[in-house]
């Protein structure tokens, strides 16, 4: 994960240069597709770690290019359409994706040919490839701006000038609560199973076959919501969205914690749950839209892939940190806690945010 990761990282930031100097948005999805091809085909074939290895570094770095990309495709396709309802859009089409996806892999390792969802991946990709023959979506690209890119990011962080930037001082706020909310993402899939099988202070364990259960809920729940509650938001203000989607997060996550205190306290967990999948599918098509309103036009590429790289981050600590919370703790008490905590103390970032349409500005 670590070695996926950091390919990764270093994809998206990559990728978001070349955005911002106007290449057609398909064509790093259609590299991103090739890739992932790839991936599948040592992951296929893998007999030894080393193999695995490359496969896994592979996906990683498909998944650094894919996702700016996406997102920046997504934010130029919508003209005359409310950014935010294409995001939703597409938001829902993740989830359905992602629901049908372990659904299939779940059948294959059923017949002990988990190896399927490989052939499966290599199918999706080639339709990919064909549904992006004949797309072309271009950002402008200001030329006086076309140094911007990585290396003037770094010397900025060298030389103490990066919060010249105005459009990063205005993005930081967002991350920092986007961190947060891609980490609740990541520990209902890592933390929460565990959290369920270990049992709470009061609540008894589950056998892992239901912990698995409560897994494919939040999926149906985040497909079933996120189209009707992320068009109901597109009217909404972006600081408004994202408080509700701050106080869903933070309720959930207190629910858990206290679910942990209580015999039957398996009942707050449903309603965790569902409190987190409204905060999750407000939060995922605000926050992209954010970010296309905070950055200019000219750094638009690299704002996505700042953002997308939160996702990357949360998926890599999380894991971890939950199992290490619910291991030396014996269960996720303190984990939930903690998540309820920084949900406050991040709170105030809202009022901080600056979003104004910069569409027409540089810098």
């Amino acid at each position: 994960m670590a070695l996926a990761a950091f390919a990764g990282t270093i994809a998206r930031f990559v990728t978001g240069i070349f955005l911002d100097r106007g290449i057609n948005c398909a064509n790093p999805l259609k590299i991103a597709a090739l890739i992932v091809i790839i991936a599948d085909i040592f992951l296929f074939f893998a007999q030894d770690y080393g193999t695995y290895l490359q496969g896994q570094f592979c996906l990683g770095t498909s998944a650094g290019i894919y996702w700016p990309s996406i997102e920046t495709a997504v934010a130029l396709s919508c003209k005359d359409y409310p950014s935010r309802k294409g995001f939703s859009l597409v938001r829902s089409a993740d989830a359905l994706g992602i629901s049908i996806g372990i659904t299939l892999g779940t059948f294959s390792s059923s017949l002990n040919f988990i190896q399927f969802i490989y052939l499966l991946d290599v199918l999706c990709m080639l339709i990919l490839l064909y549904l992006l023959k004949k797309i072309s979506i271009k950002q402008p690209v200001f030329r006086k701006e076309i140094k911007s890119n990585l290396l003037d990011l770094i010397e900025n962080v060298k030389t103490g000038k990066i919060w010249h930037n105005t459009w990063l001082k205005n993005t930081l706020p967002l991350l920092i609560i986007s961190l947060f909310a891609t980490g609740v993402l990541s520990l209902l899939q890592s933390g929460l199973p565990i959290d369920l099988v270990k049992g709470g202070f009061r609540r008894p364990p589950l056998e892992e076959t239901f912990s698995g259960f409560v897994i494919t809920i939040q999926l149906f729940l985040l497909l079933i919501f996120q189209w009707p509650i992320g068009k109901y938001l597109s009217s909404k203000s972006i600081k408004s969205a994202l408080r509700l989607s701050l106080a869903c997060l933070g309720f959930g996550c207190f629910s858990l914690a206290i679910s942990s205190l209580l015999e039957t306290g398996l009942f707050l967990v449903f309603i965790a749950i569902l409190s987190i999948a409204i905060g999750l599918t407000s939060f995922l098509p605000t926050a992209s839209d954010a970010v296309i309103k905070i950055a200019p036009l000219s750094k638009r590429g690299l704002a996505m892939a700042m953002y997308s790289q939160c996702f990357g981050i949360s998926a890599l600590i999380s894991p971890y940190v939950a199992g290490k919370f619910v291991e030396d703790f014996g269960n996720g008490f303190l984990l939930w806690v903690l998540m309820t905590l920084i949900c406050i103390a991040i709170w105030p970032l809202i009022n901080n945010l600056n979003i104004i349409n910069q569409q027409s500005q540089n810098e």
